[in-house]
């Protein structure tokens, strides 16, 4: 008996070309599909971000001329996207940190 897949619920954020290149967006899809099928990513595709909450990690997505980042949380029924953006600094912005902060809290609250 197969598990079913985990939806991909998109509070924020998509995968397109462009901005993504072509791979990128094809090594993006790939990740994310493993995420649903309950496959654990690890570094260095992904990492923990216990400082936006439990659950929560950030896939690596290498492009061009930059790194993508996708932020995202396992729930029990589905892979929540919080974020998608161009990492252009060592550390994770604030700013970004904060918005995924709020939208968790948000969708934990529905």
């Amino acid at each position: 008996m197969s598990k079913q897949r985990k939806p991909l619920a998109w509070l924020h954020g998509e995968v397109k070309t462009p901005p993504f290149s072509a791979e990128a967006r094809i090594e993006a899809g790939v990740l994310l599909r493993h995420l649903q099928e309950g496959i654990n990513i690890s570094l260095p595709h992904s990492r923990p971000m216990p400082g936006i909450g439990r659950g929560c990690h950030e896939l690596r997505i290498p492009d061009e001329n930059h790194t993508w980042r996708i932020v995202y949380y396992v729930d029990t029924v589905a892979i929540v996207i919080l974020e998608v953006f161009a990492k252009t600094t060592s550390q994770t912005p604030q700013t970004v940190i904060d918005v995924c902060k709020a939208r968790l809290k948000h969708y934990k609250a529905i």
